[in-house]
């Protein structure tokens, strides 16, 4: 005898106008200023929005695409595409041109929303986009510029026209909302279409103490870019729980990071490891500061690739702040464990508390996940055993957009992830590599990831890879590729002995090399393929 309500993107705008209305979302411009309005704003410019696009021929299932940063313009499309019908496809402007092309061909993207940062980019993209009927520029008139790219169009303009009424229409819950496309190292990308239902019990699920604690109180200053998995989700879980959100715009130096945490008093944020190191670099780098007691972070999530030990434990001694890890993909909407305590480790020394979390976190109720071997069968829970992940639940793609890839899931429902790793008794995972990147030494596994942070965690080192290189006597052999910091100094040897107490004999790298910069793909990831690819040849003095 329960009420059967859909559960839709607009309920998430129209409950945070309602009930948090004047609740803050601070953004930093594109063009540099601070711009503040609320939830309230929010829905009302989303409701002109959704009257501009349907006067624009746009209807359900239609297809709108952005290249843009964290910005309310942004946000706006967020709630105003997804809310009338339409699917939300956020492209990741870091990609190659080739790739934004072929993805926005592949989905069929009617109109396409972008920042004046990438004017350049859509002028020589136009011509080989035959499907954009129309390309808004995310400004005001002021700001538009003579360009030839057809069908111009003026964002500030396009709302001024439009009335702040729009009754956001009632449909199936399991209707497409929004569209995000994978960011892998090999082959086109393959696109994520998330469901109004996925996305909705999502939030829940970020927005629950054991997700991201994510609250009414926070501040939460939004890093990670919308186009990443949606923001990680978080411009529907702070919706839901009517969260203050920041938003950088472009602007992710550590500079830029320091001030919006100061001014606007975040409490919590979420980023990749690379943006702390910014953040870090700029502290240690600038004199004056108060950081201790400027700064008032209680945590942060950090994910998309591990947080080394150090950067956990510079956030607890420095700011008394928390390091949430997580771990999840685009598939996944993102979100599958969090790495919340539990009750049994509080008092826990510091040592021992680092310990933990720098580990993936706990599974979070909706989602289930199991470890097994090549032939399929389970592997104990016991931290120790490690192997292929594989997930299932409400919020997990059942496959790619255009059915991409073929069957992406086994005979009873599991995805397998691609990540390999160790489940313990408690239900924390530890990622320990990706299947392609677990270097097979004497018939032996060895983690290439455990390895980069140990050896991130030497005073000297900036960043560090790991890959396997051909050995004729054990296969494969860890080399161990390092960015030293700005000035430091650091050989061979000397890193080789530090590592030695830190991992087991068998683990230590057969050699050391030092590189100016590691390759990363546009999401930030290590791209070990190209390191691969690069060191092909090389022989390790061991061999």
């Amino acid at each position: 005898l329960m009420q059967n309500r859909p559960l839709l993107i607009s309920s998430l705008l129209e409950h945070a106008a309602a009930f948090h209305g004047d609740t803050e979302i601070v953004t930093r411009t594109v063009e540099g200023p601070i711009h503040r309005y609320t939830y309230a704003a929010l829905a009302r410019r989303s409701k002109r929005l959704a009257n501009a696009l349907t006067r624009l021929g746009v209807t359900s299932g239609t297809r709108i695409g952005t290249l843009a940063w964290n910005t309310h313009r942004h946000l706006e499309l967020y709630f105003g595409v997804s809310g009338m019908g339409a699917v939300l496809h956020t492209v990741n402007p870091r990609l190659f041109a080739e790739q934004i092309e072929y993805i926005v061909n592949h989905a069929e993207d009617q109109y396409l929303f972008f920042d004046s940062s990438f004017l350049d980019l859509v002028e020589r993209l136009a011509p080989s986009l035959p499907k954009v009927k129309g390309f808004i520029l995310l400004a005001d008139r002021a700001r538009m510029p003579a360009s030839g790219i057809p069908n111009l169009l003026c964002y500030e303009d396009l709302l001024a026209g439009e009335s702040e009424a729009f009754d956001w229409p009632s449909f199936d819950e399991n209707t497409a909302s929004s569209l995000c496309y994978t960011s892998g190292t090999t082959g086109n990308p393959k696109g994520v279409l998330y469901s109004h239902r996925s996305t909705v019990l999502h939030s829940f699920a970020i927005c629950q103490r054991d997700g991201f604690n994510l609250g009414a109180e926070d501040s939460v200053l939004v890093v990670v870019p919308l186009f990443h998995a949606n923001g990680w989700g978080m411009p529907y879980g702070a919706a839901m729980c009517g969260a203050k959100l920041v938003f950088p715009g472009p602007a992710m130096d550590g500079k830029s990071i320091y001030e919006l945490l100061r001014d606007e008093q975040c409490s919590f944020s979420l980023a990749v490891p690379t943006v702390w190191l910014g953040f870090f670099q700029y502290i240690d780098g600038t004199s004056g500061l108060q950081p201790a007691t400027e700064i008032k972070l209680e945590r942060l999530v950090i994910g998309g690739s591990a947080a080394p030990q150090a950067m956990i434990r510079r956030f607890a001694e420095q700011f008394g702040a928390y390091v949430l890890h997580a771990w999840g993909m685009t598939e996944m909407s993102p979100l599958g464990t969090s790495g919340r305590p539990l009750r049994k480790h509080a008092g826990l020394p510091l040592d021992q508390r680092i310990a933990l979390q720098s580990k993936q976190g706990r599974v979070i109720y909706g989602v289930e996940l199991k470890i097994t071997d090549d032939s399929g069968a389970e592997l104990p829970h016991d931290g120790i055993a490690f192997g292929d992940i594989k997930v299932r639940g409400p919020w997990i793609a059942a496959g790619y957009f255009r059915s991409e890839g073929g069957a992406v899931m086994d005979a009873d429902g599991w995805f397998a992830t691609g990540d390999v790793g160790t489940l313990d008794g408690d239900g924390y995972l530890q990622i320990t590599d990706r299947s392609k990147d677990v270097i097979k030494s004497g018939g032996e596994w060895i983690s290439s990831i455990d390895l980069e942070n140990a050896a991130i965690g030497h005073p000297a080192v900036q960043e560090a890879a790991v890959i396997g290189v051909h050995h004729d006597k054990w296969q494969e052999r860890p080399l161990l590729i390092v960015v030293r910091k700005p000035d430091a100094t650091l050989d061979r040897d000397t890193l080789l002995e530090y590592l030695r107490p830190l991992v087991a004999k068998w683990w230590l790298p057969d050699d050391v090399v030092f590189v100016t910069e590691l390759p990363h793909t546009a999401t930030g990831k290590l791209q070990k393929s190209k390191l691969r690819e690069q060191f092909k040849e090389y022989r390790l003095p061991t061999d």
